[in-house]
């Protein structure tokens, strides 16, 4: 592949990752916004076309008010209010559409062209298959609240994010190995505790997330609004009362998933502090010593920015804000787990007792 081919690739990846992050970011306004089960089919073809003309606004309407929603949350809403939540998923879906050209367009270009050979297009192709996957993903998510229940399903909710975070962490690798030439795997750093700890932080921050998930979708963010104590105690009485298994409590009910939510915080910082003191003892590039810097003084300011979208009953800019943030850290994330995995495990630079040379009197 030529300089001028890998930099046309670069850039198309690094323009895909972005794609992805708006569309998180946007999602989570969505949600905040209640505006996600505004439309009430997936036609990924029709759907380009809002409705036009008051006739099709009213269909559109009817049909939302025979939503679960439209009947128990916004049974009062008006044809303007039903406009304003209908266009916020609106532009979210064409978002999505926009994004999914953007993937599939130059990669059909780029193979047809040779710029991808064939025998090593299993990686792209494997991120277009994804991007059309999270879209089926997403409608499988929307439709858990068109049936009984006025919200989407947890669970449902949490694998679209998480599939998301997988697309962007596997586009963002490849990114960089384009950047990187192709550097092979080292296989002499395998096993040294960077190495492990890195994948270990990387999959502490991906549970973190994942919790996130469960808030967001159970609406748990407005169970408490005080920090540290939940209902004036650090443990809420109520913590395993709405299930009859604790593990139940813990990933279903609101009070649970916030209580392991703002808690488990402090085992990312903690892993992050480990992952800091550990890689400052050998002589990795400054790229990896600052990433990891980064990275410890992102989870505190994570943190902080939790705990204020705790105190404000998660007002919409600062738990976007919070959002954002927990998308960059898992970037860093990936970068630091990048560079380790693609570096020989360096000599311990700890420094070592010296003689002094003793001079007479």
């Amino acid at each position: 592949m030529s300089e001028q081919d890998n930099k046309k690739i670069i850039r198309w990846l690094i323009i895909v990752c972005v794609l992805i992050m708006v569309m998180v970011v946007f999602g989570g306004y969505v949600r905040l916004t209640r505006s996600g089960l505004s439309i009430v089919e997936w036609n990924p073809i029709s759907g380009v076309i809002p409705p036009i003309g008051e006739a099709a606004w009213e269909t559109e309407f009817a049909k939302y008010q025979q939503t679960p929603e439209g009947q128990l949350i916004n049974y009062n809403m008006t044809l303007e209010g039903y406009k304003r939540i209908f266009y916020v998923e609106y532009i979210h879906r064409l978002i999505a559409r926009f994004a999914g050209l953007i993937v599939v367009i130059p990669l059909f270009y780029y193979i047809y062209k040779g710029v991808i050979p064939w025998r090593k297009s299993a990686v792209y192709l494997t991120i277009g298959a994804l991007f059309g996957f999270q879209g089926f993903l997403g409608w499988y998510m929307v439709s858990s609240g068109l049936v009984e229940n006025p919200a989407v399903d947890h669970f449902r909710l949490t694998i679209h994010l998480l599939m998301a975070l997988f697309l962007l962490a596997l586009t963002m690798w490849t990114a960089l190995r384009h950047m990187n030439q192709f550097p092979p795997i080292i296989n002499k750093g395998r096993g040294s505790l960077p190495y492990i700890l890195s994948a270990l932080t990387l999959t502490i921050l991906v549970i973190q997330i994942t919790w996130g998930g469960f808030v967001a979708g159970l609406k748990a963010g407005w169970i408490s609004n005080t920090w540290p104590l939940m209902a004036g105690r650090l443990i809420p009485a109520n913590l395993f009362a709405q299930f009859d298994t604790w593990w139940q409590n813990l990933i279903s009910s609101p009070v649970g998933t916030h209580f392991v939510h703002r808690w488990f915080a402090f085992v990312v910082l903690g892993a992050a502090a480990w992952l800091y003191f550990i890689t400052r003892r050998h002589a990795y590039s400054e790229n990896v010593h600052k990433a990891v810097i980064y990275f410890l003084g992102l989870v505190a300011a994570q943190i902080a920015l939790g705990v204020v979208t705790i105190w404000l009953s998660v007002p919409i800019v600062i738990a976007l804000s919070h959002q954002a943030l927990g998308l960059l850290l898992f970037m860093v994330a990936v970068y630091i787990r990048y560079e380790i995995v693609h570096t020989p495990i360096p000599e311990q630079t700890v420094a070592q007792p010296t003689a002094v040379a003793r001079t007479g009197d």
